[in-house]
């Protein structure tokens, strides 16, 4: 029921009323009994500060036997003007010990001590001062006057009731709540027409907006009245117009979005018949590289590889290939809401840089694996045909020279093949770890001793430096062994005669680590992204001279990564390279 205009527009007007009744009400009756309350003491301050009046009161009439008689026949004189009725406002005269001594129509009066009564027994008689203190929550009116005659102490006191005040505060009390009764209908009367003006056209616009929701727009609302309402009603009518053109264009909207998740792949871009852009998405401008705004065009973008003419005329899409920069796409065009005039192309892109990387890996791999093959086999050949042709004639030392250089060539050509083999096996997923629990700290031992004499040979400083306690880790204990002999072979090979290689190891909360630091060649800033790549060497002619194949990091970082671990180069100052290896010391998890 409240939840109707009707009901809150007259609840409204209801409190409205009660409230402004009752503050004025409140008003009018506090300002009442303060006007009386002020009148009353501005008349007794008045009147008792008459000097006429005092000295008659404080001078006594040759040997009068009793003071407050006398006093009581002065004031008798005062008594219209002190409005004293002995109906609702009394006058008392006691003595300076509060008895009373004289009291209205000689009636035994039982005072109550009021505060100024008590003020001008204890403090007035002393310093003249009177009990005049207001207070407007009593129900009561009085003031006291010490009075000093012939050597004694009176207090003239003078108590009201209030009544006047309080009939006059009871009239218009009435008065307030029959106007409050006659206001109430009257506001109930005028917020029902109120309501019924404001509700009759908005129930027409409740019932226009049900239609729309409907989608019916054959009838228009309505409302004679020029006031906001009728403002409304018409901006609704031209709002209901809007709308059905607008799904006009949802619908048309609709069949582009099915057009571009049919063919979406990454990139996509939406252009008129004209060739402007209408859509975009952020994949479109992040391969592009450019901000694509509505100025944008078919031809800037796209006109080099596909023209527009020939898109829009496509039976099916058309195919191409773009380049940007260093990144390649592959884009296809397909015209949608074909011979319409909002029709145009959707142009999508599908981004093929990594395929292109992976071919041009492929054939450099290839190029380098054949170059690799090709030269042991060359010194094998050159050295074979020359023992051939001096068979017999040539000194015993130098034909074993010739057979160890063709037996160490094919040693080469042996590592090479197995390191092929190891990566072929990655590739196609079909080498699996052999897991088992080991101690870290003993493998990385094992390493340090292995290559101890080999370091020696080339007079470098060796030094192991083991954390206490390292865990034992589960992981295929052969291939985390080779992976730290070839970072450590790889340090001894690539550091000048005389250096130094430091081995750390250690563990950090779940992992374990190695840090291998040296300072040999080290790499430089530009070649450290592909230091892990196969085939990848910064120095060909030393790492050959070396014995290197350019193989050893790549498998190294498939193993690790095998493992779900992390094997990367730190920053360090000077020269040297320092490499970090991370392993998890309950495994890879799945066993792979």
């Amino acid at each position: 029921m409240l939840r109707s205009l009707h009901m809150k527009l007259v609840m409204i007007m209801i409190l409205l009323i009660l409230s402004l009744m009752m503050v004025v009400g409140a008003f009018l009756i506090n300002s009442v009994t303060a006007f009386y309350l002020e009148d009353f003491y501005s008349q007794m301050s008045d009147i008792f500060q008459d000097p006429l009046l005092l000295h008659d009161l404080r001078t006594p009439g040759g040997e009068e036997e009793n003071g407050a008689e006398q006093l009581s026949l002065v004031l008798d004189a005062y008594v219209g003007e002190l409005g004293v009725d002995n109906r609702n406002r009394k006058l008392y005269i006691l003595d300076g010990n509060g008895v009373c001594l004289v009291s209205p129509d000689g009636e035994t009066a039982q005072l109550e001590y009021t505060e100024n009564l008590t003020f001008a027994l204890t403090t007035g008689l002393e310093t003249d001062e009177v009990g005049d203190e207001s207070n407007l929550a009593l129900d009561y009116m009085d003031v006291a006057i010490p009075i000093h005659r012939g050597g004694q102490d009176y207090i003239i006191y003078i108590l009201d009731n209030k009544a006047t005040s309080n009939d006059l505060t009871n009239q218009m009390l009435i008065l307030i709540v029959e106007a409050l009764i006659f206001g109430l209908v009257i506001s109930i009367l005028l917020s029902f027409l109120l309501s019924k003006t404001m509700v009759t056209p908005i129930q027409s616009l409740t019932e226009g907006a049900m239609r729309v929701a409907k989608r019916d727009f054959s009838k228009k609302i309505k409302v004679p009245s020029q006031d906001e309402i009728g403002v409304l009603t018409d901006t609704f009518n031209d709002m209901a117009g809007q709308l059905q053109d607008t799904l006009r264009q949802v619908e048309n909207e609709r069949n582009k979005l099915d057009t571009l998740f049919l063919h979406m792949t990454d990139g996509v871009a939406a252009f008129s018949r004209d060739g402007l852009l209408i859509h975009s998405n952020p994949a479109a401008n992040r391969m592009l590289r450019r901000f694509l705004g509505p100025e944008t065009t078919y031809e800037e973008l796209f006109g080099q590889v596909a023209g527009l003419e020939q898109a829009l005329e496509a039976p099916d899409h058309l195919e191409a290939e773009l380049q940007v920069r260093d990144s390649f796409f592959q884009l296809l065009v397909a015209p949608f809401d074909r011979g319409r005039a909002g029709g145009g192309v959707l142009a999508v892109l599908h981004d093929v840089t990594e395929q292109r990387k992976n071919e041009e890996m492929r054939r450099e791999f290839v190029a380098n694996v054949s170059h690799e093959l090709r030269t042991p086999l060359t010194n094998i050949r050159s050295y074979a045909e020359t023992l051939i042709d001096n068979t017999g004639e040539m000194p015993p030392d130098m034909e074993k020279k010739f057979l160890g250089v063709i037996l160490n060539e094919s040693d080469r050509m042996t590592h090479i093949v197995q390191d092929l083999l190891t990566l072929s096996r990655f590739d196609s997923e079909r080498s699996e770890l052999k897991l088992s629990r080991f101690p870290f700290g003993e493998a990385v031992r094992d390493i340090y001793n292995a290559v101890y004499m080999e370091a020696q040979k080339h007079s470098h400083t060796l030094t192991l430096d083991l954390e206490p306690d390292l865990p034992e880790i589960l992981a295929d204990r052969e291939r985390v062994l080779q992976v730290i002999m070839n970072i450590v072979s790889n340090s001894i090979k690539y550091t000048p005669d005389g250096g130094h290689i430091d081995i750390y190891a250690g563990r950090k909360r779940d992992r374990v680590w190695m840090i291998v630091d040296d300072d040999g060649i080290g790499i430089p800033e530009e070649d450290r992204p592909r230091i892990f790549e196969r085939f990848y060497r910064v120095d060909k002619a030393r790492s050959r001279q070396s014995g290197g194949t350019g193989l050893g990091l790549s498998i190294a970082k498939e193993i690790v990564e095998r493992h779900r671990g992390r094997i990367t180069l730190l920053n360090k100052q000077g020269p040297g390279l320092a490499i970090r290896l991370d392993l998890n010391i309950e495994g890879p998890g799945d066993g792979k």
